[in-house]
């Protein structure tokens, strides 16, 4: 019976998931910064606001009241809906924007909304807000990079390897998780 070279077969199968993981990795890698900072910063939009001042508007009914806001600031985009929270202020709701303003002083502001070009997509999917099937191809991700993080630890031999300066920083790489669970909990 010939004898399986584990080694051999630990390596290729390193290199070959890797290879298969390496285009999930980039994605999962770019959301997850990005959702860590989401105190910072929205991840999945940009929003942009601009303070305005226009002459109050003279109409009376609300349809009036819109129509005259938007000409004043010159937009001509299609109204979704209006709102008014009180009788002296007026939201208006446009296609990835909205105007807020105070009708009795004129003084409000724009807020535009878009989309992070590719991040929105990417967070998308790292949070799994797709379900269904992706669920299962996430699983099997999480898998495959357990899969790189064990073998790994066999693909170098000697003082580069496992029992060498790797048992260190295989150590420092569990220590650090706990390090901050202790701190944090």
């Amino acid at each position: 019976m010939a004898k399986i070279e584990w080694r051999k077969w630990n390596n290729i199968l390193h290199r070959d998931i890797g290879y298969l993981a390496a285009g999930l990795t980039i994605i999962f890698a770019i959301s997850g910064i990005a959702v860590n900072h989401a105190e910072d910063w929205n991840p999945n939009y940009n929003i942009e606001n601009t303070a305005f001042k226009i002459e109050p508007p003279a109409a009376e009914t609300e349809t009036e009241l819109v129509g005259e806001i938007l000409k004043s600031l010159n937009i001509t985009a299609d109204v979704l809906s209006s709102f008014r929270p009180s009788p002296d202020e007026l939201n208006i709701y446009l296609e990835n924007h909205t105007i807020f303003i105070n009708i009795k002083t004129g003084r409000g502001h724009h807020e535009i909304v878009n989309e992070r070009f590719l991040l929105r997509d990417f967070n998308f999917l790292h949070l799994n807000h797709a379900k269904k099937l992706w669920t299962w191809v996430s699983d099997i991700y999480a898998a495959a990079l357990l899969f790189l993080a064990v073998s790994g630890l066999f693909v170098l031999k000697g003082k580069k390897g496992l029992s060498g300066r790797g048992k260190w920083l295989t150590a420092a790489g569990i220590a650090i998780p706990i390090l901050f669970l202790v701190l944090y909990k």
